[in-house]
């Protein structure tokens, strides 16, 4: 088997979100045998299951229903389908996205003229089903590309992009393990269960075995944009979730060795993840997030035991909105400090919008 694609699946059978993405997957230019399009639903509460089992039974070929017994998040869908993975490569895609009819044979393609074991593209965020191109998001640059060198590599952790719109060979995703199935009832913990995040947990580990990487820049994956989307959804759980991830970005990489060598990079994707992303959506968000003083009190906390010094970090000075780094300034020194002027620096603004 050439290909395996993975689809994580929950509740997304309503507006014809799955229809789409998996029409798109069973339409791929790559011939039975050659792709199989592994789809797991994830104790889904609609008729997504009915769904997948309808296309199982159309596509025997080429695609494969499984079923989680417990809501495990996408982390836990996506290591069921890993466990029964037979491809030489292994794709992922949300379960409301789509990809154009030849998405895979493409990056394979690239793959082996270039010799490459990981090959991405760019994506288009649209909000209708469609294959006109919306706006496009560049995932991957060219200064990433080729055989990796730490200079390479310090750029592609730094600016990873999506994992879905990527394809990886085997050993990328599973180490130094065996790279054969796990077999019937064994579940590979390659992805952290019951969080979303997920992906930012792995990421850079990952990126780390990858030995020569290649980008076609083109919007070939369409990331569909509604309100039911994760990204687009803020509550504590997705705040705790995000911390969550964070802590293990630093435990993958003290127990793969690379913190040191990459210090820098790891302290600034954790500052951002664990810390700036959680802090700023937390705030303007009082009435939906239980306890926030304490929360973004413990989470300022915690960073600064984490790494003291973050604000002096290359990329935090560079990358990080001056308004936010005066405001993170402002919690480094007083948390009271910090939510009082915060709060009425958002009652200010709401005054004047009205």
């Amino acid at each position: 088997m050439k290909l395996s694609v993975i689809v994580p699946v929950y509740n997304m059978a309503g507006d014809d979100k799955l229809k789409h993405c998996l029409d798109s997957l069973v339409n791929q230019t790559m011939a039975d045998g050659e792709i199989e399009i592994i789809a797991v639903d994830d104790c889904s509460t609609d008729n997504s299951l009915e769904v997948m089992k309808g296309y199982e039974a159309d596509y025997p070929g080429r695609f494969k229903a499984l079923h989680s017994p417990v809501n495990h998040h996408q982390g836990g869908a996506k290591n069921i389908g890993l466990s029964v993975a037979a491809g030489e490569w292994i794709g992922f895609i949300d379960a409301d996205d789509w990809v154009v009819p030849d998405y895979y044979e493409r990056l394979i393609k690239k793959a082996e003229e270039t010799g490459a074991d990981m090959v991405g593209c760019d994506y288009s965020l649209v909000d209708e089903y469609t294959f006109t191109p919306g706006q496009v998001v560049h995932n991957n640059n060219a200064q990433q590309t080729g055989v990796m060198d730490k200079e390479k590599y310090r750029k592609l952790l730094l600016d990873t992009g999506s994992l879905v719109v990527k394809i990886y060979k085997r050993y990328i995703i599973f180490g130094q393990e065996s790279t054969e199935n796990a077999g019937e009832g064994q579940i590979r913990k390659i992805f952290p269960e019951d969080i979303f995040y997920e992906d930012n947990a792995v990421s850079n580990s990952w990126m780390l075995r990858v030995k020569h990487f290649e980008y076609i820049e083109e919007p070939l994956y369409f990331y569909y944009q509604h309100n039911a989307s994760t990204v687009h959804t803020i509550s504590k759980k997705n705040l705790e979730d995000r911390m969550v991830a964070g802590r293990q970005i630093i435990r993958e990489a003290v127990e793969n060795g690379y913190l040191e060598d990459y210090k820098p990079e790891i302290e600034f994707m954790y500052t951002v993840l664990f810390y700036v992303n959680t802090l700023f959506s937390a705030m303007p968000k009082e009435q939906h997030i239980e306890g926030c003083y304490e929360f973004c009190k413990k989470l300022g906390k915690e960073m600064k035991e984490t790494f003291p010094d973050f604000q002096n970090n290359p990329y935090y000075r560079d990358r990080v909105h001056p308004e936010e780094k005066k405001l993170i300034k402002m919690q480094m020194e007083s948390h009271l400090k910090f939510y009082v002027y915060y709060r009425l620096l958002w009652f200010y603004r709401n005054l004047r919008k009205k």
